[in-house]
């Protein structure tokens, strides 16, 4: 039998469940195949305000703030998951995949104990009772990408069951919102994750090979701007 030893093994992707005081890792969610597409979008936070709305390019934005940002841009991804109960025969399932599938669903909602806990307090007549604290969501696609995320969109297509009616099969639509200094207080450690991704991205955008403005036609004084 031909053995291929030098084949690496593929890196997954996954999402990890972090104590948002104490940053420790509590679970580690590796996604049984990695994603054949991602949808990546970026919205920067302007500080000129709505800018140029259009006919004749009569802007209601601050001239002066055209070119300053009020922060990180606002960062989302989509992407398809998919989990099989009939890849891993040689692993038992006898739930399906319920138990993929619930680690899942949890990410958006508190648990039962939490629930009653704030029934309780309700019951007691607190006056305010703050909202339920969830663990923080790292999102990770490779070294390069590690970041703090919401999760904001779960939808599940079960397309396969077995005899008893467990899921055995089922597509996922993921849709995360990327944390960032704005979103959370300083010092949190989804902030300084944040800050490590960002760091990331500038390491990547310095080593992009750059160009000379003659591969746009342009002469060497082509876009030279005076001020008058």
């Amino acid at each position: 039998m031909t053995r291929y030893a030098d084949i690496p093994k593929p890196i997954r992707s996954g999402i990890v469940l972090v104590d948002p005081e104490l940053g420790t890792p509590q679970r580690i969610i590796v996604l049984q195949f990695n994603p054949d597409t991602l949808e990546r979008s970026l919205s920067p936070q302007s500080a000129g305000g709505s800018g140029d709305s259009g006919g004749g390019g009569s802007g209601s934005g601050d001239r002066n703030e055209a070119l300053r940002l009020k922060g990180p841009a606002q960062e989302t991804w989509k992407f398809t998951a998919e989990i099989d109960a009939t890849d891993q025969f040689e692993i038992a399932a006898p739930d399906g995949i319920h138990p993929q599938l619930a680690v899942l669903e949890m990410l958006v909602q508190p648990t039962s104990t939490q629930l009653r806990e704030a029934s309780r307090q309700s019951q007691k007549g607190t006056i305010e009772i703050s909202p339920i604290e969830m663990p923080l969501t790292l999102f990770t696609w490779g070294s390069k990408r590690v970041m703090p995320v919401r999760l904001t969109e779960l939808s599940i297509n079960e397309s396969a069951f077995d005899v008893n009616l467990n899921p055995i099969r089922a597509s996922l639509s993921i849709g995360l919102k990327v944390l960032t200094v704005s979103d959370l207080p300083l010092g949190h450690p989804g902030a300084e994750l944040y800050y490590a991704h960002l760091a990331q991205k500038e390491r990547l955008a310095a080593a992009a090979r750059t160009a000379g403005v003659g591969s746009l036609g342009l002469g060497s004084g082509g876009i030279g701007v005076g001020r008058g």
